[in-house]
This record gives structure tokens, sequence and C-alpha cells, in this order.
């Protein structure tokens, strides 16, 4: 389900829906998440102050951080309005019944159609990158993530990825260890990809318990209509619920 959508006020951020206790929105690309070291504006931030405005609230406004985009990456998020939401989303995801599924552009083509990858990722904080490492190094985490190829045009290929984990940059750095960088990623593919292009990654469907409600909040976000998502117009448009669909 998705409510009508509208814009923050003061910013073009699409609300996709909104009640007392979550913050349904669609972050545009090359936002960050939250304040970083560029000090550009920030899509928590945002919101916060629109929601100031809004609501009419002095001082500051309590809204969660559950989840993170990277930076070039829009589409469908949830913020947390309350510390009882926030508390319960945040053990949505940990016990994943919290939903996300991404449309990616990748360059060439998987092996395989359909499939599950299982890496082990090493961030190195200092210079911000993840890399995948063997089994049992220090500080490694986990990846799990399902795909699906749904189309190949011009030497790319449009996917559908399910997350199992949330680990940073993950999508970019799995699909980039088989060979698949993501069409315009400078960090992961800078070999395969021309500076300036946009990186290819949207956040397509979120899906999650609400924290006060007993029913389960779906929400879909399309990506723009531009290459190279318009190689595959009607597929971008309507795209699978789910990776088996």
């Amino acid at each position: 389900m998705a409510g009508p959508k509208h814009s923050a006020d003061g910013a073009a951020i699409p609300v996709l829906y909104e009640d007392n206790h979550v913050l349904v929105v669609e972050k545009p690309v090359n936002m960050p998440t939250q304040e970083d070291s560029s000090r550009d504006p920030d899509l928590l931030s945002v919101l916060k102050e629109d929601l100031k405005r809004r609501h009419h609230k002095p001082g500051n406004v309590f809204l969660g951080l559950v989840h993170r985009l990277d930076r070039p990456v829009g589409g469908v998020m949830v913020f947390a309005k309350t510390s009882k939401a926030a508390s319960r989303l945040s053990d949505s995801v940990r016990t994943r019944t919290f939903d996300k599924t991404y449309a990616a552009v990748v360059r060439g083509r998987p092996k395989e159609p359909q499939g599950s990858l299982r890496h082990w990722l090493l961030k190195d904080t200092r210079t911000n990158t993840v890399s995948v490492v063997k089994p049992g190094k220090d500080g490694a985490k986990e990846a799990l993530l399902d795909y699906r190829v749904l189309g190949s045009a011009e030497g790319l290929s449009l996917v559908l990825v399910k997350l199992h984990t949330g680990r940073p940059h993950q999508i970019r750095v799995q699909l980039a260890a088989i060979g698949c960088p993501l069409y315009g990623d400078q960090r992961y593919g800078a070999g395969a990809n021309e500076p300036g292009q946009q990186l290819a990654l949207w956040s397509a469907r979120l899906s999650f318990p609400h924290p006060t409600q007993q029913e389960t909040l779906t929400f879909r976000s399309v990506p723009p209509e531009r290459h190279p998502w318009f190689l595959w117009q009607e597929l971008v448009r309507n795209l699978p619920e789910q990776i088996n669909e």
C-alpha cells in the first residue's frame, strides 16, 4: 500500500506515506542520508525541519534513522517519528522482517540468470571502501543477497536484488565481485565506467510490519526515466514484487 504522494515543504522530497509513527519518503539521488563531511543538505535534517515547520514544534524534532541508502542511490526509505517506532523497526531489520528490494543496472550479465550471493565483507573506515575477504578475517561480516536478471541490452543488464543483510555498499561490492559492477559506480567499477555517470541503483520496494498496528506496509518507487533505466521502460515501471515472481 502507499499513501498519496506529496512533497515535503521547502524540498523536492516526495512523501509516500505518513502517520503518527512512520514517515516514508523517496530519497533523491546524490543527497546524503544524514550529515556528512561534505556539509551538503542531508535528507534527515531536511525532513526534521519540514516536520518542525508543518507541526509547529518548538525545539528539536525526533526522527529516527532506521536504515540508510548510499548518497548516489535514490528510492524509498522509512523514518521513525517516535522512539517506540524506531525500536520496533530496528527489531524488524534485525529479525529480517524488514524487506528491501532494489533495482540495479550492471555492466555485462551475471553467469546465472538468478541466484544468491554470499561473501564476507570488510570495511576500511579510513577510505570508506568495502572489500571481499576470506571468511573468518577479523572484522569481516557476512553479506547475503538474492538476484534475478530481468533483461539485457547494450552490454548492460537490469537486475532485481533482494537484501538479506544490510552491509555498507553491499550490492555494489557483491555484484562487482562476480564481474558485474554497477553502471556509473566510480568506486567499485572505475575501470568499466565513465566519470560523471550516475550510479544506477534504486530502492524500489520496501515492506515492513507497522510498529504499532497489526499490518504490513509496502511501498514502491520507480527509477527515473533516463539512461540507462529507459532501456527497459516497461520492466522498470512494472518491477516484479518478488525475486521468484
